[in-house]
């Protein structure tokens, strides 16, 4: 199966700048976040991506073909940058309906494509307001509208969510795919790309990148009201390598290099010991603390 998206040996940079650094790379149908800190390279990727930079090696092709000088792509692929470049003195409606008809469309249907775009941003009621009047929140939104009004197969998202309200961020996350905001990525999937300095850290599933990190021992941590009494029926085991008592003495944090083994020990122990247990989750099993291992924090 032909991948979405293909890098190999892309490398960009400005001057003495390094953008990228010889990034291979596939990307296959579903949603991926892309991950990094500012400066890492996410928005040059994407650039290169939708065919707005030339890479200065390697090649990127999406859908199989090569994206740079490339038009005729351009109509299935739907890019939202970084930065805001719309034309002020216009209404909204205007500028999508602008975009529509470099898109191709016309009349009716260019009319239908800007307002549905509108719409699925929660933009109609602003429609006719000059894009100068709007928040910063609203113009995100905006910048959204003009990705999408096209119908792309591929949709590109750099940071989407910045200055949006927590109703809107909740509605646009649907299409998250590229943001440094982990607990939201994290909500929409698993599949992540890592990139920091210019080069691909990781790729693949956040948790099985997880266990692959073995330098760092697991971190599990349970609720419950006797933490003491769990603690003394854990601690002998070997594939334990250390204990931490939550401060509200309402819990405890197990380390273990063999999460496996432990979870099997412990769901046996709290059958047969009866000891109450409210909440059990792994505090490093998420994309902050795989970011934070990988990069040596």
């Amino acid at each position: 199966m032909t991948p979405v998206l293909k890098a190999e040996k892309l490398s960009k940079w400005y001057g003495n700048i390094l953008g990228i650094s010889d990034i291979n790379l596939e990307i296959r149908s579903g949603i991926t976040g892309l991950l990094g800190p500012n400066g890492a390279g996410k928005s040059t990727f994407l650039k290169i991506a939708a065919g707005q930079l030339k890479p200065k090696l390697g090649a990127l092709t999406v859908f199989g073909e090569p994206v740079y000088g490339n038009p005729r792509l351009f109509r299935r692929i739907g890019f939202c940058p970084e930065h805001d470049s719309a034309y002020v003195e216009m209404s909204g409606r205007g500028f999508i309906l602008l975009l529509a008809r470099l898109h191709g469309f016309a009349g009716a249907e260019a009319a239908a494509k800007a307002e549905k775009a509108l719409a699925t941003v929660g933009l109609l009621d602003s429609q006719d307001r000059l894009i100068k009047g709007y928040s910063f929140g609203m113009r995100q939104r905006l910048r959204l509208a003009s990705s999408i009004l096209h119908e792309p197969e591929l949709l590109m998202l750099d940071e989407p969510l910045r200055g949006v309200d927590p109703l809107w961020r909740i509605r646009i996350m649907q299409l998250i795919v590229s943001s440094h905001i982990l607990p939201e990525i994290e909500a929409m999937t698993n599949e992540i790309v890592l990139i920091h300095q210019g080069k691909i850290f990781a790729k693949g599933d956040i948790h099985r990148i997880r266990n692959l990190i073995d330098s760092h021992p697991h971190q599990v941590s349970i609720r419950t009201p006797h933490p003491r009494q769990l603690a003394a029926r854990l601690i002998g085991n070997d594939f334990i390598s250390g204990i931490e008592f939550a401060s509200d003495h309402r819990g405890l944090t197990v380390r273990t290099n063999q999460r496996d083994q432990f979870f099997t020990h412990l769901m046996s122990l709290l059958a047969e010991s009866g000891v109450e247990t409210e909440e059990i989750t792994s505090p490093d099993d998420n994309l902050q603390a795989v970011f934070d291992y990988l990069i040596g924090k």
